[in-house]
């Protein structure tokens, strides 16, 4: 079998501008190529597109994954791809991968297969430089944060109550916790510190969630980075750094355009994990895209429990979307995965049958959310069709359409059945998808919502710390923000280890980070580490280059 890399070079790519010009951009001249296969656009284009109509936004989710990932991308790129087969006129939306995971456990993020986004390696390492930029933003505001510190501290920080860490892009779990600050009074004050990676940094979400330049300084500038000694906010703004970060990521806001295997337009831009933060590509890049497009295809991180339900909780309402339709995506090693198979590559048919419950939930989940999804099966070689039918005819009893989706082999083609139901989907079952909770309810029970009716919890519990981070909350008045909870992604759950459909177990929220800037809560649940560790024997073991610079092990 070829890998995902030697099918990528099979393949003649256009030139971006080629790409660019069939989209249907109306000046060339806002298009801003990175080299020949990659290019920036203009915020500009938004001038020139006021009074085109939007397309139709199509979510893609997921069932509970393994920790390798079900193939949503993979789905989304060969959905993209049929519906432009059909006549229909579509783009892609997709999230930039994180070096973190590249070099991980999970792999790249463009993709598989004959279902990818091309030009795959510069995808998936260091692209067009957007989380270099967003690593610099948020560090640079660390670096001003201690800087006031070691001079005259005039904004009076109280060190005990620091709330920014720095960041970086990378998989590092020493990094977690570190103490800064030593080597004696001209190394600025010792204190307990850490870091996040870049995905999970606030920085991140107020760049996917910003509609423009001046949004985007205005969010910067919210971000609660600290408290004074008389407990009042220090932020972003109070230590004069929202300027400069806002230059360092005037590029990065800017949506970038690449195109898949079959040279459908993709838009890759933006990369907060959904397991830490809100899981979606940008605001501006879906906007722009559904200009252009009579259908795009959006995904949005891990399962329905975490990127689905922010989708429609926080992104759809901050956005102004209207939600079209979604996809529900399964793989037959994750369900069996959910009914107690202890190898992603074994598994029994009892296993496959327990599953279900899980797939269930997520349809339930769906359905909650406020959308009738379209179950997708993604293909994997060795899926025997008695499988494949267990799962088709679970979905008939409940009342569920289903495709398999063979886009990793197949492309476009494989994937031309899946396109034809989310279509009859869309004419038939529209989407009416709204926020489960009233935003102006309290913190408590905005948590307790979506832990009651999306994980399927009997009760939220409080941790010592999370109670008072919910006093401080009320007293700062940032109650009303929506919740973007923290959760692994392994189970619906907050342990990774309960799987398929959990009962009677309680969600334990250890702490609750506020996002000023980017305009939620972040509770997080169980034992959440916002900076992942590498493997045993991670990813980037199997990657390499040869003395002419081919790439190898890049999946």
């Amino acid at each position: 079998m070829l890998s995902d890399l030697e099918i990528a070079r099979k393949i003649k790519v256009k030139p971006i501008t080629e790409i660019a010009e069939e989209l249907g951009i109306p000046d060339m001249r806002l298009v801003l190529p990175s080299g020949n296969l990659k290019a920036k656009l203009s915020l500009r284009l938004f001038e020139k597109l006021e009074d085109r109509p939007d397309g139709k936004l199509i979510l893609v989710t997921a069932v509970t994954p393994t920790r390798y990932g079900e193939g949503k991308t993979t789905v989304s790129v060969g959905l993209s791809m049929a519906l432009n087969r059909l006549g229909k006129k579509s783009t892609v939306v997709l999230r930039e991968p994180s070096l973190g995971p590249v070099f991980g456990i999970k792999g790249g993020a463009a993709g598989g297969g004959y279902s990818q986004v091309l030009p795959m390696e510069d995808i998936n390492l260091h692209f067009t430089g957007d989380m270099h930029a967003v690593t610099s933003a948020h560090n640079l505001l660390a670096a001003m944060l201690d800087n006031a510190g070691h001079f005259d501290n005039r904004l009076e920080v109280d060190e005990r109550e620091i709330f920014f860490p720095r960041a970086m892009d990378m998989n590092d779990r020493v990094l977690r916790t570190t103490v800064v600050g030593l080597g004696g009074r001209a190394n600025g004050p010792a204190r307990q510190d850490g870091f996040i990676i870049t995905a999970a940094s606030e920085v991140m979400a107020i760049l996917g969630l910003s509609g423009s330049i001046s949004e985007l300084k205005e969010r910067l500038g919210k971000i609660l980075v600290a408290l004074t000694y008389d407990d009042k906010p220090v932020t972003a703004k109070d230590l004069g750094a929202d300027g400069a970060m806002a230059v360092l990521l005037r590029d990065a806001i800017k949506p970038n355009l690449v195109q898949t295997i079959e040279h459908t337009p993709a838009f890759v831009h933006t990369g907060p994990f959904a397991n830490i933060a809100h899981g979606t590509a940008s605001i501006v890049a879906t906007n722009m895209a559904m200009k252009f497009s009579d259908y795009v295809v959006i995904e949005a991180g891990f399962g329905s429990d975490l990127g689905a339900e922010k989708f429609v909780d926080i992104v759809c309402p901050r956005a102004g979307w209207k939600l079209a339709g979604g996809v529900l995506v399964a793989t037959i090693r994750a369900l069996k995965a959910q009914g107690g198979a202890k190898s992603v590559k074994k598994g029994t048919l009892t296993n496959l049958w327990a599953g279900m419950e899980n797939l269930k939930r997520h349809i339930e989940n769906c359905r909650t959310l406020g959308f009738e999804p379209v179950v997708a099966l993604n293909h994997f070689e060795g899926d025997s069709d008695g499988e494949i039918r267990l799962i088709e005819d679970f979905c008939k009893e409940h009342g569920v359409p289903f495709a398999v989706s063979r886009g990793f082999a197949q492309g476009g083609k494989g994937c031309e059945d899946l396109a034809r139901a989310v279509v009859k989907q869309l004419d038939e079952k529209p989407a009416d998808a709204k926020p489960i909770y009233d935003y102006d309810s309290r913190v408590e029970d905005k948590i307790a919502t979506v832990a009651e009716k999306i994980y399927g919890a009997d009760r939220v519990v409080y941790a010592p710390r999370a109670e008072r981070e919910l006093k401080r909350i009320y007293r700062l008045g940032y109650d009303k923000l929506p919740v973007c909870i923290a959760k692994t992604p392994l189970s619906l759950s907050d342990d990774p280890t309960c799987v398929g459909v959990c009962s009677g177990f309680k969600i334990a929220i250890s702490c609750i980070n506020i996002s000023a800037g980017a305009g939620f809560l972040v509770p997080v649940a169980g034992d959440m580490m916002l900076m992942p560790g590498l493997a045993k024997r991670p990813n980037a073991l199997k990657i390499d280059i040869d003395e002419k610079g081919w790439i190898t092990g890049l999946s």
